[in-house]
Parts: structure tokens; sequence; C-alpha cells
């Protein structure tokens, strides 16, 4: 039930950056409003579009960017994403988001911690539950309940965490066999000829 509510949340919020998209296409001089701006930089953090995000900051209107301060608390988050400052980006996250933004932000503090446990877990044979409190925003002691739940071992003791590899995802395009791919262009090629 939980994956079914995060992937139409997922969708819903393709849906609105597509729409977003589209109303500053529409709108007067191409310029969209400080909230369109504002949450349109936020969905592309969201989706992990670091590059479109810094695109959408360099054409907003300097007079936007000076007069919007949820707009520039936004962008602050961004730039501690590009720069890879873990305890940074949870400092910036660290406002008051308007009713509109909220979801959004809280979707995207959420991706962000998943995506450091997944670095973690990818770099790291074991950690200091306080080096990977820090990665991930939490407290030390949550940090450490939240690993657990994930199957990781974590030693009170010595205040070590080991993290669960993740497992490697297979893409099956590329696991054709040598052969198969060669009898699969085979049989095309002769379908051509015999065009």
């Amino acid at each position: 039930m939980a994956a079914e509510v995060a992937v139409a949340a997922h969708e819903n919020f393709q849906r609105m950056q597509i729409d977003l998209q589209n109303q500053e296409l529409d709108s007067p001089g191409g310029v969209a409003t400080a909230q369109q701006y504002t949450q349109l930089l936020a969905l592309h953090l969201l989706h992990n579009e670091i590059c479109e995000a810094k695109f959408v900051w360099k054409r907003i209107p300097a007079q936007i960017k000076t007069s919007t301060p949820e707009l520039t608390n936004v962008w602050a988050v961004g730039q501690k994403i590009w720069q890879r400052d873990f305890p940074g980006i949870y400092e910036a996250f660290n406002k008051e988001w308007s009713e509109s933004l909220k979801p959004v932000m809280d979707a995207l503090l959420a991706a962000t911690r998943k995506r450091a446990f997944n670095l973690v877990a990818q770099a790291y044979d074991s950690i200091n539950v306080d080096d990977l409190a820090a990665f991930v925003g939490m407290p030390s002691s949550e940090a450490a309940q939240a690993v657990q739940k994930e199957g990781w071992d974590a030693d009170p003791q010595t205040r070590f965490i080991t993290p669960k590899k993740p497992c490697a995802v297979v893409d099956p395009v590329l696991c054709v066999i040598p052969g198969e791919l060669t009898l699969g262009l085979t049989s095309l090629i002769v379908i051509w000829d015999v065009l």
C-alpha cells in the first residue's frame, strides 16, 4: 500500500512539473510567477535533475529572486545538493515552507535521505553512527534505528554500522547472450533482404 502511495505521489509530482514548465512557456514574455518558479525549482531537485534546476535558477529574473525569500531558500537547498554538502543540505531544509510547497519539500527531504542511505550502502563497509547521522540528517539514535529496519547491522558498543550492500540491478537489455544477439540480428537482416 505504501509503495502504491509513493508511486501515485511520484506521478503527481511529474505531472505537476510538466504543467509548471508549460505554464512558464505560456506566460507573457516567458516569465512565470515566483510561486511557479519556486515549485518548478523544487520539483527538479526532487527528481534529481540538478543541472535543470540550475538552468531554472539562471533564467529567473533578478527581481523575482530578490523579492521571494522562499525561492532563495529552495535554491539554497539546491546549492548544497550540488556541492554534496549533506549536513548543509539538512540545515538548508530547516525552514518553514508554504502550504503549497511543503509536500514537495517533504518529498525532497525524504528522497535526499534515501539517496544518502544508498550512497553510504554503496561506499562504506562500516561507518560510525555519528558520521551516518550527519549524512542522513537525523539524530544518531534515529539513524541507528532506521538502518536496523533496513537490515543493517549496528554495534551499540563500537557505535559502528555495517551497511547491507544493495543488490545489483541487472538490466535485461544488457543480459543478451552473444549467440542470441547474433541469431536475432541474422534474422532481422534476412527479413530486410526478403523485403
